[in-house]
């Protein structure tokens, strides 16, 4: 009798090795770091603009301005996908350890510039790409090698400390910008040198393959189609938040229609190409999945919230409540960042409790409840005046997120538990697409709705003020007429516009004393703004709390969670899990069950929705 031999099984750490949490630290340090570098400069912008001398408010720069904080997450929107499908085929560690060395090259590049003005700006852009590409790399396969790591009961814990990670490394940025470029713009850059260097040895010299490779080849028109499409459609917001043809946004310019047909019409080519090429980029079979489906599309609708919010609180606070309250407009950057601080504590507070209930609870409830608390939180944002009490405004943006971090965890232990595991690197890259890509169209998404918001008032509200202080028609006319763009962008910059902007056309040297310090004062602009955006945001919050109320609907739809309350069984010759729908009973109701194989398409046992 013949004997087949068997598939010799991947390295696994022992329970108890300490291989785990050497991969969690590592992991941890990297999404933290890539997620920090996306929103460090989003606060140090002021310094980096005057540093290579650019002017905010010149024709021509607000694109330098978007592109710098654009680019990183465009790149990394586009990249994630592809790079979690070469971890599976080549070895998540392999990929991830090249993707740490490629971060810290890219931040000794930026760590100086030696360029001015535009020339300056496109340095600090490129290599920017760049360490999107590397950043791209640790993201993509950060969960799936925890993933493979960690023994399913303990599974939601260490990835819910890693997303916690990511997103604490988004806010944690804002106050860091600010402390860094108080001291030296290049500092926000400096900053990654010496950790990526200690972390990409660490990982080099420490982390280990111990999950399954899939082999195979890459799927290169799925990659291009994907890659370009993808693109365009983040292209086409970029242009589309800037004026065009005596618009206040580009909306109406036939690039950016072009652009987002073309980028549309590549993502369904894309999909077909997917559903007959033998090696695909991703697979789609992944969505028959409830819990990848509705998971991921809850977590792009709370991305796309959160991303938005956080804009729109940073030009709120730089733009009108810190100058209102005594702070000079060079000094508002690092206050912004000081006074969103309760955010970044809700993080760190619920988002490690959150994993590791999810694993004992299920994820289904909680990820559920958190999007509910977060849309709730925008409901109360926008009952808020503009000049708030500070302390109901703290109390907001700490539920707020302590309700992501009640999402993110289950969220992302809830995905990741559904996916067969040598599709886990490809599944880290795609939730990770839905989580960057959420990011980038929130921005354009909710300045194009703050913006519409102004536009209709802001014009003749700026006029008549103007002129109500003694400053010509013509002048105050030419001011009004600007762009709201480039208001927000100047208040988000430490600027002041009025200062800015009346200062070359001489209107300042015949007014009176009164009037000259009342226009370049702290409370002129915030005052005259205060309206016009309070209309803003009242569109803005109330699409934000819709999108968080859908993405509670999708979490439910995900079914009861793959990585509590049911069972996975584990063959002796691979080691790898066996697929269980995630749908099924419980444990203690289903009862022993043989191991099973999983199809070609990973279908899953048939069982009513719960």
């Amino acid at each position: 009798m013949s004997v087949t031999p068997k598939t010799p099984a991947p390295v696994r750490p022992p329970p108890g090795d300490r291989y785990k949490w050497t991969a969690l630290s590592n992991t941890t340090a990297a999404v933290f770091m890539s997620a920090l570098d996306g929103s460090i400069v989003l606060i140090a912008l002021p310094a980096i603009f005057r540093g290579v001398h650019l002017d905010p408010l010149a024709p021509g720069n607000i694109a330098f301005l978007l592109w710098m904080i654009m680019g990183y997450r465009l790149v990394q929107a586009v990249l994630v996908v592809t790079v979690g499908r070469l971890g599976d085929m080549y070895g998540r560690v392999r990929i991830y350890n090249a993707g740490f060395a490629v971060f810290t090259f890219a931040s000794i590049l930026l760590s100086f510039d030696p360029f001015d003005g535009g020339h300056g700006a496109m340095w600090l852009i490129a290599w920017r790409v760049l360490q999107a590409v590397g950043g791209s790399m640790l993201t993509a396969n950060s969960a799936a090698i925890l993933t493979d790591a960690f023994p399913e009961e303990q599974r939601g814990f260490a990835l819910g400390i890693n997303q916690v990670a990511a997103l604490a490394g988004m806010f944690i940025g804002l106050v860091a910008g600010g402390l860094l470029a108080a001291w030296d713009w290049r500092a926000v850059f400096w900053v990654n040198v010496p950790v990526g260097v200690f972390f990409t040895v660490w990982a080099y010299r420490t982390l280990r393959e111990t999950g399954k490779r899939g082999g195979g080849r890459i799927d290169w028109w799925g990659n291009i189609t994907f890659a370009v499409g993808l693109s365009a459609v983040l292209i086409a917001v970029t242009f589309g938040l800037q004026p065009y043809g005596g618009h206040t946004m580009g909306w109406t310019n036939p690039l950016v229609d072009l652009l987002i047909a073309g980028g549309l019409a590549l993502l369904v080519a894309f999909v077909a190409i997917e559903n007959r090429t033998s090696a695909p980029m991703i697979q789609l079979s992944l969505f028959r999945q409830r819990a990848f489906t509705f998971g991921n599309l809850a977590g792009l609708a709370i991305s796309i919230g959160r991303g938005g919010m956080q804009f729109v609180l940073i030009i709120w606070l730089q733009g009108i409540w810190l100058p209102l309250h005594g702070y000079d407009y060079a000094d508002t950057p690092l206050w912004a960042g000081i006074f969103m601080l309760p955010l970044t504590a809700g993080f760190l507070a619920a988002g490690p409790v959150s994993g590791y209930l999810s694993d004992r609870l299920g994820s289904r409830g909680l990820a559920t409840g958190g999007a509910l608390l977060f849309g709730a939180t925008f409901l109360g944002l926008m009952l808020l005046p503009i000049d708030f009490s500070y302390g109901i405004f703290a109390l907001l943006i700490a539920l707020n997120g302590i309700a992501s971090g009640m999402f993110a965890s289950p969220n992302s232990s809830s995905i990741m538990g559904s996916v067969p595991a040598p599709l886990r690197g490809v599944a880290s890259g795609m939730r990770a697409t839905f989580q960057n890509s959420g990011t980038a169209v929130s921005i354009g998404v909710f300045f194009s709705l703050m913006i519409a918001g102004l536009a209709g008032s802001l014009p003749h509200t700026l006029t008549a003020g103007l002129q109500q202080q003694g400053v010509s028609a013509h002048v105050a006319g030419q001011i009004g007429s600007l762009p709201p763009v480039a208001s927000l962008f100047a208040a988000q910059l430490g600027v002041n516009p009025i200062q800015h902007l009346l200062q070359p056309t001489g209107a300042l040297a015949h007014l009176t004393a009164a009037q000259q310090q009342a226009l370049t004062g702290r409370e002129f602009f915030p005052s005259l703004i205060a309206g016009p955006f309070h209309s803003g945001l009242v569109i803005v919050f109330a699409f934000g709390a819709t999108l968080a109320f859908l993405a509670a609907i999708a979490s439910l739809l995900r079914g009861t969670s793959s990585t509590a309350g049911t069972t996975r069984a584990h063959t002796a010759t691979t080691g790898e899990a066996d697929l269980v729908d995630p749908t099924g009973p419980p444990a203690a109701e289903a009862g022993p069950h043989p191991p099973q194989r999983p199809t070609a398409d990973f279908r899953r046992r048939e069982d009513p929705w719960h």
